[in-house]
């Protein structure tokens, strides 16, 4: 079992907020999955005919993260949260990039509900994940670049585990490590809001419609809320 664990220092700089922890064991991501097809092909209809657009920097769910890579020390425009750089890709190419089952899914999601998502394979995580402020000797090596090694500034937020850093500025850059394969069967996935008041229920209808796609392609699932009153939970 993995504890996935919010520093106290990172509840107190951001007290309001909320991530989903979606787990999902005995993944099949070798099988063809319908509906996370169709939900991807659905996004880039509406985008195409007008109806719908991913969220921008000047909407308040993008906002707020800039506005936190910001108090770290991190240019949100040059180094954007994930769900932003997401958004603005499919804005300007009209789709979404096609990358594994269980990716396809937690990205679609994350675009269509402006919110951060990444996952991590857990079968390659080592001891608890903690969401926490860097001290700068920790090691990063990015998804897609295995001989690449960073080290992240002090005093920006990370998930790191007990080997090394798992995401950079919060939730720009997931590691090459924990990368989620068609292979991978143990998985946890995450959604975040800095804005739990606000977009909690927004959080919770996107981590339910994000079991619901792994569902039926995995042994079991379930759904965990991490927030400053509850900064712990197990995956």
């Amino acid at each position: 079992m993995t504890a996935f664990r919010l520093a106290p220092a990172v509840v107190d700089a951001f007290p309001d907020t909320l991530i989903a922890v979606v787990t999902a064991t005995g993944l099949r991501g070798h099988e063809p999955w319908p509906d996370t097809a169709a939900a991807l092909a659905e996004l880039e209809r509406q985008l195409a005919d007008g109806t719908w657009q991913p969220a921008d920097e000047h909407d308040p769910r993008i906002e707020a993260w800039h506005t936190a890579y910001r108090s770290f020390g991190t240019n949100p425009r040059r180094v954007r949260p994930s769900v932003d750089a997401l958004g603005r890709r499919l804005a300007k190419k009209g789709s979404l990039p096609r990358v594994n089952p269980a990716v396809d899914s937690y990205n679609a999601v994350s675009v269509r509900h402006g919110l951060p998502a990444g996952a991590f394979d857990l079968d390659h995580v080592t001891g608890d994940v903690e969401i926490r402020h860097a001290d700068g000797t920790e090691e990063f090596t990015p998804l897609g670049e295995p001989g690449t090694i960073e080290r992240p500034r002090p005093g920006e937020i990370v998930y790191a585990d007990t080997t090394s850093v798992l995401t950079r500025h919060w939730n720009h850059r997931d590691a090459h490590r924990t990368r989620v394969t068609e292979d991978s069967s143990r998985v946890a996935f995450v959604l975040e809001t800095l804005h739990a008041t606000r977009d909690g229920h927004l959080l919770k209808t996107a981590a339910h419609e994000l079991q619901d796609l792994l569902a039926q392609h995995a042994e079991q699932t379930a759904v965990r809320h991490l927030d400053p009153a509850q900064p712990g939970v197990t995956a």
